[in-house]
């Protein structure tokens, strides 16, 4: 693909960032994690602090072990009883979890590998992590070592209370552990604080070699493997609760593997922990496979096609891995690498990649997670898109597609963009607000806005204005009503809709500007001369009138009527990114001068009204700055918020920046908006976006 040039901001070298800070300690480290039901977390300092959860805090348990010269310790999850083996690091990567233990004259690295490789939709839409094992002696004595893993049924149902079934099965000469609930109620509940109760789980080992499984209660499974190093040769065959409710012991599917002597030299296996919801998604009424399934492929084919591409798929992330790391370096510095890589799995386990069953296009589903479930919201796709912009066009453009077939239906009648297409799983149609049927607590600047901002940054990575061309209708429309309403916005919400409606706000009109402008440069490669001139004039004209409409002496307001207010201005990242230059240079000076009076221990409020702040938000704030001095300044409160706060859940995106707490939302896709920083090295954008 070409990418057109872009303008960049100053560039940022290693030397500027010569104090290294020390490793970070993630408020919760991602372990599996695929999609909003497949997403496993550990929510402790120690793998083997507590279980391991699901990103709601609900128990997703995975339980591991490491046998030594007949003694078991606990390597993940807690068990009375039970010594937990010392944990001596853990590193999270862009694809790779990587922890090691040290004790009992050995030494365990143990990695949770989830190959989400952007430029290679097949293979990041597989639902497999990799549980890697790699285990030496540390004492120059051969130690006899057994491996235990297993997973519980809490990973396959909603509540506690629902049935379970399982089986077993060889596959090429292999076996193979599967579960799921008794009832199988696809796609048939909607809403935030939910589970997967569809669909399969599947455990299986790299090989047959010194392996036993068994699907039975927890508490038999460990019994057998801390006295024997193996697993019994028969199976529960009792019908099973997740919960002891009924006073029914736990299920789980287990595995053991007998490492043999285990000297210096280091002995490595693998177990592979796959999910299969058959169908992921309802689309106005159509039930969309996952991306990997379209084609016909079975989860025998996953399951066959992850054994036998491990170790590629483990060569090729590592060396993203390490590409990406020094690349976020060079860019952003070491704090900012050690913040943004936290988001990386965390904003691809908030959407789903499904085939439309009617088109066979790719659409990328993102749900709105504890925050009020909506599926594909408009302003939770704009914050996120840095990520897709960065590494993935043909992702950002899936993210587009389902929002831009609802527009242009006729069901969808009003003259602005969409907010959302529904509750996650059912994307059948706007709830947000007044849905289809009223105008009442819509998000009209805001959405239009963001499409427009959002296709013609699309156009500039492509090289050409194709996709655009495909909804000319629908856009012209929404340009026309930002032509009409987006100077001074009326009383209406904007993405930060926890603040409440406001009326003339400041950052609002900037994203209408620039999106006029962004509509203007579409124009212009579409072959639409007479709107490029239309548009590019107004967003100029609108432009300087917003400079004396938001002046405030030293920065400007957060609403044109509000005098000695303030605001975060992040909007304006894309003046640059889109070579636009809409704003005089001095604006943006006046605010990260200002930005940085008014910053907490914890980063820079939002705006004067409260002392929380959005993470998202504060880097597209940072990334204004034009030095790598401003840039830090803004960034290193949210890195030392990261590190010391109590909230210990995946990166939340709006916390109070002086006590660091948790204000809601979490685990949400729009922490990929810290990707945004990436953009502003052109070459580096290109080198990813072209892949």
């Amino acid at each position: 693909m070409k990418l057109l040039r872009l303008a960049s901001l100053a560039a940022f070298t290693i030397s500027a960032f010569a104090q290294q800070p020390a490793p970070m300690r993630p408020p919760a480290v991602p372990l599996v994690a695929h999609d909003p039901y497949f997403s496993i977390w550990s929510m402790a300092d120690h793998l083997n602090d507590e279980g391991t959860k699901h990103w709601t805090g609900k128990p997703n348990s995975l339980t591991a072990a490491l046998r030594v010269d007949g003694k078991s310790w606990q390597v993940m999850g807690r068990e009375n009883g039970t010594t937990p083996l010392a944990q001596t690091s853990v590193q999270v990567l862009p694809t790779r979890t990587i922890y090691t233990f040290a004790g009992a004259g050995v030494r365990l690295e143990l990695t949770f590998l989830t190959p989400s490789l952007p430029d290679d939709l097949d293979i990041l839409s597989r639902p497999v992590t990799y549980l890697d094992w790699k285990v030496s002696s540390t004492d120059a004595t051969p130690h006899q070592v057994e491996l235990y893993l297993d997973a519980n049924a809490d990973l396959t149902v909603n509540t506690s209370d629902q049935q379970v079934s399982w089986t077993r099965f060889m596959l090429d000469g292999q076996p193979v552990l599967r579960m799921g609930s008794r009832e199988q109620p696809i796609l048939a509940k909607r809403g935030d604080d939910l589970r997967i109760d569809w669909g399969y789980l599947y455990l299986q080992a790299d090989n047959a070699t010194g392996v036993t499984s068994a699907a039975i209660s927890h508490t038999a499974a460990r019994t057998a493997f801390n006295k024997d190093g193996k697993l019994p040769d028969s199976d529960d065959l009792s019908e099973h609760i997740v919960s002891p409710a009924r006073r029914i012991p736990a299920m789980v599917l287990a595995f053991s593997v007998n490492l043999g002597q285990v000297s210096t030299q280091p002995v490595s296996r693998s177990l592979m922990l796959a999910y299969d919801d058959q169908y992921s998604i309802e689309y106005f009424q159509r039930r969309e496979l996952p991306w990997w399934r379209r084609n016909g492929a079975e989860a025998s084919d996953l399951l066959r096609s992850a054994r036998k591409d491990h170790d590629s798929l483990l060569a090729r992330s590592t060396a993203f891995d390490n590409e990406l790391m020094a690349d976020m370096r060079k860019v952003g510095g070491e704090k900012y690498a050690q913040l943004a890589v936290l988001a990386y799995r965390q904003t691809l386990a908030a959407h789903k990649l499904v085939a439309d069953s009617a088109e066979g296009t790719a659409m990328f589903f993102p749900k709105e997670n504890n925050s009020n479930g909506c599926i594909a919201t408009v302003d939770v796709i704009y914050p996120s898109s840095p990520f897709t912009m960065l590494f993935s066009p043909a992702l950002l453009k899936a993210q587009l597609q389902p929002v831009m077939e609802y527009a242009a239906m006729p069901r969808w009648k009003w003259p602005f963009a969409p907010h959302d297409l529904g509750t996650y799983p059912q994307a059948n149609g706007q709830v947000y607000g007044g849905g289809e049927l009223t105008e009442t607590n819509q998000m009209p600047v805001e959405e239009s806005g963001n499409m427009l901002i959002m296709v013609a940054a699309l156009a500039k990575i492509e090289g050409n204005a194709a996709y655009a061309q495909k909804y000319w209708p629908q856009l012209t429309k929404w340009a026309e009503y930002l032509k009409d309403k987006g100077l001074d916005p009326e009383n209406q919400l904007s993405t930060d809709d926890f603040a409440g409606h406001l009326a003339h706000n400041a950052n609002l009109s900037i994203k209408a500007i620039l999106a006029l402008a962004a509509y203007g440069q579409l124009a212009s490669m579409t072959g639409h001369p007479a709107e490029a001139t239309l548009y590019g004039r107004t967003a100029r004209d609108f432009a300087q009138k917003w400079v004396a409409l938001a002046a405030e002496g030293d920065h400007y307001r957060l609403a044109f009527d509000q005098q000695g207010s303030w605001s975060q201005k992040y909007n304006l990242v894309w003046d640059k990114l889109l070579g636009l230059n809409l704003f005089p240079v001095d604006v943006v000076k006046k605010e990260i001068a200002f930005y940085e009076t008014k910053e907490n221990k914890y980063g820079l409020p939002l705006d004067n009204r409260k002392d929380y702040t959005k993470l998202d938000w504060l880097v597209w704030t940072a990334t204004l700055a034009d030095n790598n001095t401003d840039f830090d300044k803004i960034l290193a409160p949210a890195y030392l918020w990261a590190n010391e706060t109590t909230s210990r859940v995946p990166l939340t995106d709006w916390y109070d920046t002086i006590t660091g707490k948790q204000q809601s939302f979490e685990a949400r896709s729009v922490v990929g908006g810290l990707f945004i920083k990436m953009l502003t090295d052109t070459q580096i954008w290109k080198k990813y976006s072209a892949r």
